[in-house]
């Protein structure tokens, strides 16, 4: 299986992974089934938010989100990240049956405090990329067998990714994810994220055009005035 160019021939990896806990969850996108996964590969907690039946499907909607606590609890505008949570999740409960995988990678897998070491350096002037590299990470620390071991476990056959990083396709199928589709998720930037959302696209090969076809609304409009610091 090939999409866009991306290998998912690898075989899938042994499980090495629990549910250990699920419950209905109603939220204001809709009705989920949360899950809570245990995996003998990563001492992290992740999270599954289950929207119908996806035993045995093909074709999943399925959304990678990596935890940022900055953009999705606070409402930071310096990340795109709550928009796209949140746009993903109207768009899993819009669908009869779709995945939000919730991985606890945060800082793209460098942690809060580094993350804020690197908001700090990037006050400074370094984009998203150099800011990393300058506190001893590579661009991106992530990796996905933890989310493909959950779709496993959660007896997914394929999915349709929403996804703008070439690197979380190329990762899943790495693992034996059959990815059938790549569906874009893209947000309009903001004052304060254009410049991350550009660093994005021109050093870590992210897929991001913005137009009337792709781009998706945010919800809300930011409350922070031009003159704030």
């Amino acid at each position: 299986m090939h999409v866009n160019g991306w290998s998912a021939d690898a075989a899938p990896e042994p499980l090495g992974i629990q549910i250990a806990a699920e419950a209905d969850l109603p939220t204001r996108f809709g009705r989920f089934r949360a899950v809570a996964f245990n995996d003998v590969h990563d001492e992290r907690e992740h999270a599954a938010f289950v929207r119908g039946d996806v035993r045995g499907a093909e074709g999943v909607l399925v959304r990678l989100h990596s935890e940022c606590l900055t953009g999705d609890a606070i409402g930071s505008l310096r990340c795109d990240c709550r928009d796209q949570l949140e746009a993903a999740l109207r768009l899993l409960g819009q669908s009869e049956r779709g995945v939000l995988l919730y991985l606890r990678q945060e800082g793209r897998g460098i942690g809060l405090t580094n993350k804020i070491r690197a908001y700090a350096l990037q006050d400074r002037g370094l984009d998203t990329v150099d800011a990393n590299l300058a506190l001893g990470f590579h661009d991106d620390e992530r990796e996905y067998g933890a989310a493909a071991r959950m779709l496993a476990a959660l007896g997914v056959r394929s999915i349709r990714l929403l996804t703008n990083n070439p690197a979380k396709i190329e990762d899943l199928a790495r693992h034996g994810v059959r990815i059938v589709e790549r569906v874009p998720l893209v947000i309009p930037p903001n004052e304060y994220n254009r410049f991350y959302l550009e660093t994005k696209a021109r050093r870590s090969h992210h897929m991001l055009e913005w137009d009337d076809e792709t781009a998706l609304e945010q919800d809300d409009v930011p409350l922070i005035g031009e003159d704030s610091h």
